[in-house]
């Protein structure tokens, strides 16, 4: 894309030991304890059926690391360069000041197998994406996240379940999807969360999904698909408090042969627990609207290349370990 409005690279220049000022403000949520200090009172009893099905209202949160890589994986940098052995990469500038915040967490994947089935032109689209992650990720952009990242993106959601619809709002840029019980003709173009339509086998939702266009990713560490993605969801209560989801994956452009992945949603028990508004738009429009600033907080722009000088000051604690 043209115009700073498409992927933009990043080059950062990290400066020396110099002053860095920086100002955050939190807006803290109503003091628990004064919910607390109310008299206690039994909670309503949750209905284990809903029109004779398992009820799955709730807020929900996968605790996997897939939204960072979907195979297993170790500790790695999120933007990496080489380091002293050629094995053990470091943080590169971009990320460099994020320390331990910028690492991806270890994790044991959740593709069967352990191996997703790219053709080779698609596995090299793969890991170029992976290389340019900062530039080219949709979640960086506060793009929709797409089914199945949605689900297990580190944020929670909540699934409002009705006779012949399932509502599912994600915390995460405010997306939301709905899966149809019941006869609705397709939408007329393709869709970031795509177009769901269910039915119940026993105690499992059973989902298609399918109309998506190409623009999401299933995790940071590039994995994508095209617009003939089609996706088999299962959703299987293993109590009330756990959800088995099951994802089959097909894309006859991307991959040799249709994969799956699994993993365990768990339901927020918590009597504070509320589903609140991830607005991330606002931490990403300087990215694609910045260079129309009339005083402009990016000083240095090389074409579509953003080129970002980064000054941070050690505490004066950690000094003692500079070499």
């Amino acid at each position: 894309m043209r115009k700073r409005f498409g992927y933009l690279t990043v080059l950062v220049a990290s400066a020396g030991i110099v002053g860095a000022a920086f100002c955050l403000t939190i807006t803290a949520p109503a003091p628990r304890a004064a919910a607390q200090a109310a008299p206690a009172t039994a909670p309503a009893a949750r209905p284990a059926t809903i029109s004779g099905h398992p009820n799955m209202n709730g807020i929900w949160e996968a605790t996997t690391t897939a939204n960072w890589d979907l195979l297993t994986h170790t500790t790695r940098p999120m933007v990496s360069q080489p380091g002293v052995y050629p094995d053990v990469p470091v943080l590169a500038a971009p990320v460099v000041a994020l320390g331990a915040a910028g690492g991806v967490p270890p994790g044991p994947g959740v593709v069967d197998g352990d191996e997703i089935p790219y053709k080779p032109e698609a596995a090299a689209q793969k890991k170029e994406n992976a290389e340019h992650w900062l530039d080219r990720d949709p979640e960086l952009r506060c793009y929709m996240p797409g089914v199945p990242r949605a689900m297990y993106m580190p944020y929670p959601f909540e699934i409002t379940q009705g006779t012949n619809k399932i509502v599912m709002g994600f915390e995460f840029n405010g997306a939301s999807r709905t899966i149809h019980l019941d006869p609705v003709d397709p939408p007329p173009a393709d869709t970031w969360m795509g177009f769901s339509v269910g039915h119940w086998e026993g105690n499992t939702l059973v989902v298609n999904t399918d109309h998506f266009n190409d623009r999401t990713w299933f995790s940071r560490a590039g994995d994508f698909h095209s617009d003939a993605l089609k996706l088999v969801e299962r959703f299987t209560p293993m109590n009330p408090y756990a959800l088995r989801y099951e994802v089959t994956v097909e894309d006859a452009n991307v991959f040799t042969k249709p994969w799956k992945m699994s993993m365990v949603l768990y339901r927020q028990i918590d009597p504070n627990a509320r589903l609140m508004e991830y607005k991330c738009v606002e931490m990403v429009e300087e990215t694609y609207l910045g260079h129309l600033r009339k005083k402009q907080l990016v000083k240095h722009w090389e074409g579509d290349t953003m080129v970002v000088d980064i000054t941070r000051k050690v505490p004066q604690g950690d000094k003692l370990y500079e070499r």
